[in-house]
């Protein structure tokens, strides 16, 4: 490593930091899903997947609105809404409009296809085929009568909350 010190002009390379190839042996991942919207479902799956790449142990957990993203009968359907998404930077009066959900949804998932990124099903698939792990809110599951049925293959099972914290015990943990 190479020190600089005050008035020496810093070399172009020393500015980009070298992470290295691999993650450190016993790093954990946790992430809570807690949203069903088509823009929320991707941050999580995104992050479950190049931690995944980056040999990081990983644990998804599913709540409340986030059960969607897991539910057979849902997770193909998973909408964009511009109402109330100040993100959008279109007038919110828009997203009130009737189609405006579907035209959103549509061309959100255009986009998304365009990058050559999986639909949401897929991209879950991977992870778990990334050795990733999909766990299920016990208490979310009971307020909205979810059986274990209803829910993709993958998902290991139907965890409590404390139960996820003892699998996810030393993770980072990043809340969505």
């Amino acid at each position: 490593m190479t020190t600089i010190h005050a008035g020496e002009h810093i070399p172009h390379a020393a500015t980009v930091p070298d992470f290295g190839s691999t993650a450190p042996a016993g790093r954990k991942l946790a992430i809570i899903c807690s949203k069903g919207n088509l823009d929320m479902a991707y941050p999580g799956l995104i992050l479950a997947n190049a931690a995944l790449g980056e040999g990081v142990e990983t644990h998804l957990f599913f709540t409340f609105w986030g059960f969607d993203m897991i539910t057979k009968s849902r997770m193909d359907e998973l909408k964009f809404t511009m109402l109330g998404n100040t993100a959008t930077h279109l007038p919110q009066g828009l997203g009130g409009l009737p189609g405006m959900t579907a035209m959103a949804t549509h061309q959100m998932k255009k986009q998304i296809a365009q990058i050559g990124v999986p639909g949401v099903p897929e991209l879950l698939q991977q992870i778990v085929d990334s050795g990733g792990h999909l766990w299920a809110c016990r208490m979310s599951a009971d307020m909205m009568h979810i059986a274990e049925s209803d829910l993709f293959e993958p998902v290991e099972a139907i965890i409590s909350a404390a139960d996820f914290i003892e699998k996810s015990d030393g993770a980072q943990i990043i809340f969505i």
